[in-house]
Parts: C-alpha cells; structure tokens; sequence
C-alpha cells in the first residue's frame, strides 16, 4: 500500500470527568519525524462549553465526491456524546490552527430529530452528513440518524424512515453497492452514561444486535443477534466496495464477529474470534473480559486490528480467508491485568503470567489501549487510551490523575507483528490546563475508518 505520510493528527481532548473545569478541545499532534515539534500538540482549539464529550468525528466530504472541484474536505464534524452538541471546525483555512465554524445546538437536534447523544458522523455521496445517535432526548434507547445540510450544516431532519427503529444505536457503516447500511448497538444512555454497572447486564441494557437498514429506503429491515449484553461497537466493512461482508467488535462478550450477506440476500453474522475472558480477584466481577473497544481494517483488506481496554492488548489479525482470521501481531501496552496492580489473574486460556506494567521514555501508562487509526501505507498503528470519561474514571482512576497518552506501533505488513516505537509518546498528562483523556485520531484528508468507497 502507498500513501502520503501523515504530519498532523487531530485527536478530541475531554476534561468532562476529570475534576477540572475546562471545556474538550480538539488537539492538533505533530507526528512528523522531521519536525522540532515531533510528538507534541501545537494547537489546541478549545470548544466554547463545559461537559460536552467529545468523542468520534468525521468529515463534510466523502471519497466519492473525489474529483468534483466544488467539494472540498475541509470541516470536521465533532458530535458531543453527552450534550448533544455537534460542532462544525474549519480545518481547511489553516490546518494546523482549526478553528470553530459552527454549533449545532443539542436542542435543535432533539426537537428536529427527537434524538440525542449523537456517536458516529460520515459523509454520504449526495453531499449530506449523517450521525449516528444512542437515545432519545431523555436518555432511553434508540437507534436512529441525524441528517446535516453538507453546506449549511443544518439539521434537515432524521435519515430513517418509518416506524421501526431498533431499540438502541452506536456505530454504522453503509454500502451502496449492496443497497444496505448496518448499525449497533452500545446500551441505553441514562444507564452506562455514569459508568458500567453489572446490575445492567441481563436487563436488556447493553446492546446485542446489529440492525440492518435498506439503503434506498432508508427502512429497518433486519435484527443480527449476536448475543445478550454483547454490546457490539464498532462496525467496519471491507474497504473493497465488492465486498458483501465486514466485521463488528463486541465488547461486553469480547469477540469478533464477520457479517456478510447471504445466498438469500439477507444478512447473517458468524463469531470468528473469541477473547477469552481471564479468571481474577480483586476487581469489579470474577471474571474479566477483554473489552474489544475499537477495531479497524487496513486499506487492502488484508489485517484487522483491535484494542482490548481491559487486558491491554492490540492485536493483528491475517485476514486473507475472512472467515478465519489468524493471529500474527499482538503488543501489550497498559491494561488491568499488569503485574504488581491491584488485579491478580487466577485463571488465564492465553498467558503464562501477567504482562509487565508498560513504561514508556520513564512514564507508566495508565488506562489501556483503546482508540486505534492506522497510516495510510499499513505501516504505523496510532493508539490512545481513553474509553469515555465515565468508565475511565471507574475502570482507571489513575488515568484521570495522570491522564491519557497516544502511542504508536510499527507494522510488520508482510509477515505480521507490532511493536512499540519506544521514540513516540504524546503526553496528555503534560497539557497546560492539566491531565486530559484524549480519544479519536483523524488524518487530514481522510484515513481507515473515516472513507467508505462507493
């Protein structure tokens, strides 16, 4: 694979839960080898409230609108998970300095759309944006789709049409060429939005389906189960438009699963990797699971990546026979399970030990790997360690003390492998207004998760 070298990173910076009155910012990271300012964050553009969330973004443009001279990709589209907020920044006037071109307010969004707490944003080849919502105004769940004007950024309204809608929403990734879009599931916002509480599970509060929607009609069409409390998250099709199947990460039961349409020409989903959770005492339940929290495909299809928050491990996945994915990469850079932490592994399918707490240029990473974005060429995996304030602050208190860090990881692309660049480390335990928790990477122009190929 070829591509341009990143410079520049744009990462959403949160201090909700942190005990510091400071609204997110978005942060700009130098990750240019070549510059003095290597590693560090050179502008950070602060958002005009307090509490927002800031979580995923996305951008105005898609790949499909590539060669049409009218459409650039020039703003990012920043969702507020909690306040609903969404915010459109302008980081075409200076790339290294975005600054804010517009708010949606969270008002707007429910009562135009009678939806709240929007995840995921992409843009559609008719020029729309579109992102993805958890609820409804109160906080129960509800699967459903905000609709931006591409050039005003207005509210037009809701995506989905009819009256079913799935009981809860989180992440989507449509293809046009199989006339589907697929959404998932997290939980119900007034319930995990405190933090996780096991009295949850069994109660039809976390996530199990991924829902399908036709995409011409913009109809709920089909529920996937792929298991109480499995919470899937993160969806991602192959790159490859052809292609009628992809992956979803569950993260509650910690297993991966392939979807794909069928002879019939609905849609199945099929468990092609399970994590095993580890036996331990000293923690929230007697066993552990990984929590796969983020997953990605490289741009030739070839390996999926993901993070496990919990044991602390990203892996590296061949992925040439989907159905069978082989395990050729694995590196643990923080996590739960690190020797001489308050956690002892009594039971464990994978290990012969607990892993080494990870130190990195003299600094011990709390938290554990979480967010991941992969260079265009396949050959350096970005990595962050913030979920969402609220379970940070539950699962990792001492990364709210020390804040968040972003790592990066070679890449083997031939054989497979990862490991640590021990000269890469963004600090955001360093930021002038104290420790912050730093979540998503975005490229400028685009990257692995953000372009749907139509």
């Amino acid at each position: 694979m070829k591509g341009p070298r990143e410079e520049i990173l744009y990462v959403p910076c949160i201090y909700r839960n942190t005990g510091r009155n400071k609204p997110d910012f978005l942060a700009t990271v130098d990750v240019n080898p070549e510059s003095p300012n290597y590693c560090q964050v050179i502008y950070r553009l602060p958002m005009p409230n307090l509490g927002d969330e800031l979580h995923h973004s996305g951008w105005n443009t898609c790949s499909s609108c590539f060669g049409d001279t009218t459409k650039k990709r020039n703003r990012l589209i920043l969702p507020s998970l909690i306040s609903s907020r969404i915010y459109v920044v302008d980081v075409g006037t200076d790339p290294r300095a975005p600054r804010l071109f517009k708010v949606v307010n969270p008002e707007d969004v429910f009562w135009k759309c009678n939806l709240g707490y929007p995840h995921t944003s992409h843009c559609l080849g008719s020029g729309e944006i579109m992102i993805s919502t958890l609820g409804d105004p109160a906080g129960n769940g509800k699967g459903g789709f905000i609709l931006l004007d591409g050039e005003t950024f207005e509210i037009k309204g809701n995506w989905e049409k009819g009256d079913q809608s799935p009981p809860m929403g989180y992440d989507f990734w449509y293809q046009p060429r199989h006339n589907v879009l697929i959404s998932t599931e997290w939980g119900v916002p007034k319930c995990l939005g405190y933090g996780f509480d096991p009295n949850d599970l069994k109660k039809g509060r976390y996530g199990r389906r991924l829902n399908v929607w036709d995409w011409t009609t913009h109809t709920y069409v089909q529920a996937i189960d792929v298991g109480e409390d499995a919470a899937p998250l993160e969806i991602r099709f192959l790159h490859n438009p052809d292609a009628a199947e992809g992956f979803v990460g569950c993260t509650i039961s910690s297993a991966i699963h392939r979807f794909y349409r069928t002879e019939r020409g609905d849609w199945a989903a099929e468990k092609v990797i399970q994590v095993p959770s580890k036996k331990v005492e000293g923690w929230l339940l007697p066993d552990m699971p990984s929590f796969i929290t983020d997953i990605l495909i490289s741009l030739d299809d070839r390996f999926l990546y993901f993070s496990n928050w919990l044991h602390g491990d990203v892996r590296q996945y061949d992925i040439s026979n989907t159905r069978r994915p082989r395990l050729v990469g694995q590196v643990f850079v923080g996590g739960s399970i690190a020797k001489g932490g308050t956690v002892t592994v009594c039971g464990d399918e994978e290990l012969q030990s607990q892993p080494e707490p990870f130190v990195i240029q003299g600094r011990r990473v709390s938290g554990g790997p979480q967010m991941i974005q992969l260079s265009l060429d396949g050959k350096r995996l970005y990595v962050t360690t913030s979920l969402y304030s609220a379970w940070d602050r539950q699962f990792y208190p001492q990364l709210i003390r020390d804040g968040s860090v972003m790592l990066q990881l070679d890449v083997d692309t031939e054989k497979g492998g990862l490991t640590v660049n021990q000269n890469f480390l963004v600090d955001f335990g360093k930021e002038p207004g104290g420790p912050c928790l730093a979540h998503e990477i975005r490229y400028p122009g685009g990257d692995c998760t953000s372009d749907i190929w139509v």
